[in-house]
């Protein structure tokens, strides 16, 4: 009898068959091979010194110091507002906040924004949010929630939290996290990067910190690193929000800040668990991991700031943040980059990698990525900030999103006309008019900075400093640099413009 492995039809179909299976595992094993995973980081009201690698005397941050030495260090990174809000907004779109008019904390994003999560996922990412939000509620039914920005998951807040964080999970009713927020967050992500690897899909994970906003808490063990700062350190009383009371209260700085740091020291904890959680599943070489701080450090911590002004202001004490980059198969030697970047890049860096295209709308925002190439010695164009505000404070303007969709869910301790949580807001505007370019602004370019205050008229306070020799913006060069100084305000003045058409829904047209 003949056997059915000798018959020729039947040979060429288990060969056939077997190169079938064959190429359909190599498939899955080479899902989007050339697409590195990518975690955006971001510290809460981290500021540019409070840092070890940048200098500070008693903070601990060995993990951020190791990526500093390691990967991408960006010594003059920029975040795109002096407060958090925006510089949200900024990561999100690659836009300067006031082009959609999320001006400042309690301001929401608007839905028609183009999100960089959408466009990762366009790009066959899978994508996350964990942690802080403040671009519009978190519950379902927000139009501005991380869902309707392109996040398939998150575990988020409406605002800041502390120890044990309330968060809700996909838009639900907030839930108790008990532990340590910091490490809760990355515990969190990990299991989202878990079921993607399973599926053999890149992922596209944003972990937004609570931490170290105020009130400050932190672990004994954590604390207890800081419980002999010197006697001379921080020694004046500063006003902030009391854990107890959600109100406010004055407290010795020394103290404020052994809780601030014990948080800081926490959050550095937990990007090192991430780092070696991917080294565990082979997944570190190619993901790229950008830590950087959304604003400058606040007034109660401020001790060590080596700028003119903090959080709040369009000086270098407000924008200027700590921001490093690692991508080990990309960067294989260390770079220390002197060239200014700004939150604003993420966007445009990002889906340069990934050989996407950028949405077709202003985009404030340039690719780094000839920066993680070391062949960026300086920024091709400036950088405009302005730390703007809704005309007349939005009255007599429509609301732009019905106000029951823009009220928080997620509470947290620090309360606001007695209320344990935060609401939002977003107003058409419709016309430009001259009051709508007054408000602190800046253009930074890769020697001077212009610095205005005030309207637009005679009586604004105009400063040109050189910040490459002077940082701390100490010697104002207006009217020894007068040519310059009027030639930038030329330019910041035409970028407004460009900002408030946006700002009256143009884009969307």
């Amino acid at each position: 009898m003949k056997k059915i492995t000798q018959n020729p039809l039947y040979l060429y179909f288990i060969l056939l068959l077997s190169v079938l299976i064959s190429c359909q595992q190599r498939s899955q094993e080479q899902t989007n091979p050339a697409l590195p995973n990518v975690v955006l980081l971001l510290g809460d009201d981290h500021g540019w010194d409070e840092t070890g690698y940048n200098g500070h005397p008693y903070l601990q941050t060995p993990v951020l110091d190791e990526m500093a030495a390691a990967g991408l260090r960006m010594n003059r990174f920029y975040s795109a507002s002096p407060v958090c809000s925006p510089t949200r907004g900024s990561i999100i779109t690659g836009r300067h906040p006031n082009r959609y008019g999320t001006f400042t904390p309690g301001y929401s994003i608007r839905p028609e924004e183009i999100s960089i999560a959408s466009l990762m996922k366009d790009a066959g990412y899978t994508t996350a949010h964990y942690g802080k939000w403040h671009l519009g509620p978190v519950k379902t039914g927000s139009p501005t929630n991380p869902a309707a920005l392109g996040f398939e998951e998150y575990i988020s807040h409406d605002n800041f939290f502390e120890m044990d964080p309330p968060l809700s999970v996909n838009g639900a009713e907030p839930v108790i996290f008990e532990g340590e927020s910091s490490e809760i967050l990355v515990r969190e992500a990990q299991k989202f990067m878990d079921k993607a690897m399973e599926k053999n899909e890149p992922f596209f994970v944003v972990i937004w910190y609570g931490s170290p906003h105020e009130p400050y808490s932190g672990t004994p063990e954590d604390l207890a690193l800081y419980e002999d700062l010197p006697e001379n350190f921080g020694d004046r009383m500063v006003n902030l929000t009391s854990n107890e009371t959600g109100s406010r209260v004055e407290r010795l700085q020394r103290n404020v800040l052994q809780e601030r740091f014990a948080e800081i020291t926490a959050m550095d904890r937990s990007i090192g668990q991430l780092r070696d959680y991917l080294e565990e599943k082979g997944q570190r070489s190619n993901t790229l991991l950008w830590y950087f701080g959304d604003n400058g450090t606040p007034q109660e911590a401020n001790a060590t700031v080596p700028f003119r002004g903090q959080k709040g202001d369009v000086y270098e004490g407000g924008i200027r943040v700590p921001a490093v980059l690692e991508w080990p198969a990309k960067i294989k030697q260390p770079i220390v980059s002197d060239a200014n970047a700004v939150s604003s890049d993420v966007m445009p860096t990002l889906l340069d990698i990934i050989g996407a295209d950028l949405p077709e709308l202003p985009i404030d925002g340039i690719s780094l990525l000839p920066m993680m190439e070391n062949r960026m010695p300086q920024r091709p164009a400036p950088i405009a900030f302005w730390n703007g505000r809704p005309r007349n404070a939005g009255e007599g303007l429509e609301d732009y999103i019905d106000p029951e969709l823009q009220k928080g869910t997620t509470p947290l301790v620090k309360l606001m006309g007695g209320i344990a949580t935060r609401n939002f807001k977003n107003f058409h505007q419709t016309d430009i008019r001259e009051e709508d370019f007054s408000g602190p602004r800046a253009l930074l370019d890769n020697q001077y900075k212009l610095v205005i205050h005030g309207g637009t008229g005679e009586d604004a306070k105009r400063e040109l400093f050189d910040i490459r020799s002077d940082p701390a913006e100490e010697k104002n060069l207006i009217d020894t640099q007068a040519e310059i100084a009027g030639n930038m305000e030329d330019q910041l003045r035409s970028w407004q413009q460009s900002v408030l058409e946006s700002l009256t829904e143009s884009d969307y047209q």
